[in-house]
C-alpha cells in the first residue's frame, strides 16, 4: 500500500486540539459570534481526526500481528497473515477517505441555491419540459427535507414554463444541484405531435450558491426598482395591486422579478436577495478568470452553454454526457430520485480532484 503523508493530518489533530480547549473557555464561550465560528471549525476537523485516528489503530495492529508472524505457533502465524491481510485492504480504504476529506472545500457548499429554468429550443415542448424539471427539482428537494420557495414564475397557456426561478434552503442545498448547471436535452414524442414522431428540445439550467446581502455591496444609485401587477398564465391576473417587483443594476446590466408573493415589501426584500445572489455569482466569475477557464473540463460547475445530459423517454433512459453514466429509471428520475445520478457526479469529481493532487 502506498503510504499517506500525514503532515497535514497532524497538524489538523493539533488543531483540533486547541478548538476543543477554546470552546470550554468561558471567555470564549461568551462571546456567542466567536464561540459559534470555532464550533464550526471543529465541527469540520472532528471526522478527518476520528477517520486518522482510525488509520492509526489500525496501523499499530498491523504492526502488533507482523511482530506475530515470529511466532513458532504456525496456527498463530496463519491467524497473524489474516490479519494483516484485511487490515492492509481496512488501511488502503482509510487512507483513499482521507484523501478524499482532505480535499478542499468548495466554500459555496453549505449555502442555499437558487435555480433558474428556462427553455431553450423546441418552443412548447422546452416549455412543458422545463415544468417537469422544476417538478423533478422540488420533488428532490422535499425527499431531502429543504424547504421550497418560489421567487418568480411565469407560464404558458399550456402548462409550460416561460422561466422559473425558486430557492431551495436546508443543509448543503449547493452540494448537491451545483452539478445541475448546463442544458438539458429531451427526447419524446410531445404531446402536440400527431403522428408519433420524436422531438429534440432543451432546457437551460442555472444553479447559483444564494449570497448574503453582506456579501455584496449594492449601492441604490446603481438600481432602479419597478413595480408592476403579478400576472399567471394567459393573463390572469393573481392580485389587482402593483405587487410585482422588477431590479435593474445598471452597471452589470442585470434584472431581477419576484412576483410569487402577495406583499410588494417582500417581494422586494426577495428580489434584492436574488440580485445579490446574481451579483455574487457575476463577480465571483470575473475574479477568478483561472477557474472560469478550466471549468468546461470538470465534471461540476460546468459551462451553463453546455450540453450535459439527455433524457430519452422512448428508451427510458437518463444519460450524463459528462461521465458518461446512465441510468434505465427515467420515471422515477423525473419523480425525484437523483441521488444515484449526483453522488455519480460526486465521485468522478472526487476522482479527478484527486487525480491532479499528485500525492
Amino acid at each position: 500500500m502506498r503510504e499517506m503523508k500525514t503532515d497535514k493530518l497532524d497538524a489538523i489533530v493539533a488543531r483540533f486540539g486547541v478548538l476543543t480547549e477554546k470552546v470550554q473557555d468561558a471567555a470564549v464561550i461568551a462571546d456567542n459570534k466567536a464561540w459559534a465560528e470555532l464550533c464550526r471549525e471543529r465541527a469540520e476537523l472532528e471526522p478527518i481526526v476520528e477517520k486518522y485516528n482510525m488509520l492509526k489503530k489500525a496501523r499499530a495492529d498491523h504492526a502488533d500481528a507482523e511482530n506475530m508472524l515470529k511466532s513458532d505457533d504456525p496456527e498463530l502465524v496463519q491467524l497473524a497473515k489474516d490479519e494483516i491481510a484485511s487490515l492492509e485492504s481496512s488501511m488502503e480504504t482509510i487512507a483513499e477517505e482521507l484523501k478524499i476529506m482532505l480535499l478542499p472545500k468548495d466554500p459555496n457548499d453549505g449555502k442555499n441555491a437558487v435555480l433558474e429554468i428556462r427553455p431553450a429550443a423546441g418552443g412548447d415542448e422546452a416549455a412543458l419540459f422545463a415544468t417537469e424539471l422544476c417538478r423533478m427539482y422540488k420533488m428532490f428537494g422535499e425527499r431531502k427535507r429543504w424547504q421550497i420557495e418560489d421567487i418568480s414564475v411565469n407560464m404558458t397557456e399550456l402548462g409550460g414554463t416561460k422561466e422559473a426561478v425558486f430557492r431551495l434552503s436546508g443543509k448543503d442545498v449547493f452540494s448537491f444541484l451545483k452539478y445541475e448547471s448546463g442544458v438539458h436535452r429531451v427526447q419524446r414524442v410531445p404531446v402536440t405531435e400527431t403522428q408519433g414522431r420524436v422531438h429534440t428540445s432543451t432546457v437551460t439550467v442555472a444553479v447559483l450558491p444564494e449570497a448574503e446581502t453582506v456579501d455584496v455591496e449594492i449601492n441604490d444609485k446603481d438600481i432602479k426598482i419597478d413595480t408592476y401587477r403579478s400576472s399567471g398564465a394567459g393573463g390572469q391576473h393573481i392580485n389587482k395591486t402593483d405587487s410585482a417587483i422588477r431590479i435593474t443594476h445598471f452597471p452589470t446590466g442585470i434584472v431581477v422579478t419576484c412576483q410569487d408573493q402577495r406583499s410588494q415589501t417582500k417581494n422586494k426584500e426577495r428580489a434584492m436577495q436574488v440580485l445579490a445572489t446574481k451579483l455574487y455569482d457575476y463577480y465571483q466569475g470575473q475574479k477568478d478568470e483561472e477557474y472560469a477557464s478550466l471549468r468546461k473540463g470538470q465534471v461540476g460547475t460546468g459551462d451553463r452553454s453546455e450540453r450535459i445530459r439527455t433524457y430519452n423517454f422512448p428508451q427510458g433512459r437518463v444519460t450524463d454526457h459528462r461521465i458518461g453514466f446512465t441510468l434505465y429509471s427515467i420515471d422515477e428520475f423525473m419523480n425525484g430520485d437523483l441521488d444515484k445520478m449526483i453522488e455519480s457526479l460526486r465521485i468522478a469529481d472526487q476522482t479527478r480532484r484527486l487525480e491532479g493532487d499528485g500525492e
